[in-house]
């Protein structure tokens, strides 16, 4: 990792990154490889720890092999072939990743604290500026146009650039100094998650669990929301709780007490126990499905949880991240080609938003309404007990959930979600 720099002056440069996660990362990376200097701040250092299911689905890892990272095992990742999902049967249904024209066809696991140091780094090898123990106090606002210029972090330190990209996470103190609130109206989700010292470390398949009970399965109360069991292939597991609600105005949740209301009647032979447990269950919120617009305006780029960019079917965001790194990187060099401050490279900017519409509007629309629809856990039951027995159709929901179909050709499943992803409109 880059050594720490201290600032005592005002920087300069094309492009300043607030956030130096998976988005903030390879926006700066993306950035710098097309030949802009960037200043990449984060306000911790690194290595440090992110609330994650540390699981990586094919979409995922398709960014990181475009970014050029050896994802092989030899490489220190953890491969998976596939999902497991128990819900409402005796035998769980298994999802093998699917061989797509645009995506591998397996996923990767790593710890957070691995991932987010790595893709700096791999920002800083290209030339990126990294700035750690830099936390963003304020925005630097032109007095004549009302666009940010620069930001001011805590220890005294400017950094001045024409554009900004706020990558600073769900609560993104940047975008709200800027005036942008969250939409509640969206979905918002929460997650826990904590690791256990667990014989089913080796594990090919990540799980999910669509079914959580407070007691002996089938014989007790439905919880809300959904588990997951990640496999880490050092000995540990990753085992997580998720809620989610068509609204950012859902009910308060004990998550700690749910997680253990779940784990406590999960097989013995798991060990997912208090005796087993490393660290502490830890949460996070999820924010859904562009809840923060627009993702530019007045010099400021969102990108990742700043704007939104989870899906409301799975909690996933790291893909999407790091998918909408890449396009704000074209726009924002494409911006720079044509002069910035001109009328044309605003429409460049503007053509960032267009594209996150394009490429997710219809899908995150239609996962607004699978919230809606299975929010409520006796909803959730029939659906998982009159649909898992079916495996064609389970085939399908599972491409649906994962985000894992081919748009430009396919088989009819994946014509069939490519159509109702136009039919609907942009969330």
């Amino acid at each position: 990792m880059a050594e720490e720099r201290e600032v005592r002056t005002v920087v300069e440069s094309d492009v300043i990154v607030v956030g130096a996660g998976p988005g903030g990362a390879t926006t700066a990376k993306w950035l710098a490889d097309r030949g802009l200097s960037v200043s990449l701040l984060e306000k911790s250092t690194f290595p440090r720890e992110k609330v994650c299911g540390d699981g990586l689905t094919p979409r995922a890892t398709k960014q990181l092999i475009r970014l050029g990272v050896d994802v092989s095992e030899e490489a220190g990742w953890v491969h998976n072939r596939g999902l497991r999902t128990y819900a409402g049967h005796p035998t769980p249904f298994e999802f093998a990743w699917p061989e797509l024209e645009q995506f591998p066809s397996y996923g990767l696991t790593r710890p957070r604290s691995e991932f987010d140091a790595m893709l700096a780094d791999l920002a800083v090898a290209s030339g990126a500026t990294l700035y750690q123990n830099t936390n963003v106090a304020e925005p630097i606002l032109d007095e004549a146009s009302d666009r940010i210029v620069g930001v001011r972090a805590k220890n005294g330190a400017e950094f001045r650039a024409p554009i900004t990209v706020a990558a600073d996470g769900n609560s993104s103190r940047l975008a709200l100094a800027m005036g942008l609130e969250k939409n509640r109206l969206r979905p918002m989700g929460v997650a826990a998650r904590a690791y256990f010292r667990s014989p089913r470390t080796g594990d090919p398949l990540i799980e999910s669990h669509l079914q959580l009970w407070d007691g002996v399965p089938g014989k007790s109360n439905l919880l809300p929301g959904y588990g997951w069991v990640f496999p880490m292939g050092d000995g540990t597991v990753n085992v997580g709780l998720g809620t989610v609600g068509s609204t950012a105005s859902s009910q308060k949740l004990k998550f700690r007490e749910l997680m253990w209301k779940w784990l406590d009647n999960t097989p013995p032979e798991w060990e997912f126990n208090r005796d087993t447990m490393i660290g502490q269950i830890s949460s996070a919120a999820l924010p859904m499905s562009f809840n923060r617009k627009p993702a530019y305006g007045r010099g400021l780029v969102l990108v990742g949880d700043a704007g939104g960019m989870v899906s409301p079917f799975n909690g996933e965001g790291i893909p999407y991240a790091m998918e909408a790194a890449d396009f704000a990187a074209d726009a924002i060099a494409d911006a720079h080609a044509r002069g910035l401050g001109t009328r044309s490279a605003e429409k460049a900017l503007q053509g960032y938003v267009s594209r996150l519409e394009h490429e997710w509007g219809g899908y995150f629309r239609l996962g607004q309404i699978f919230v809606a629809l299975i929010e409520r856990p006796e909803v959730m039951y029939l659906c998982t007990r009159y649909g898992l027995p079916r495996p064609t159709l389970m085939k399908f929901v599972m491409k649906l959930l994962a985000h894992l179909y081919d748009t430009n050709d396919g088989d009819w499943m994946d014509k069939t979600i490519t159509a109702l992803t136009k039919v609907v409109p942009s969330a």
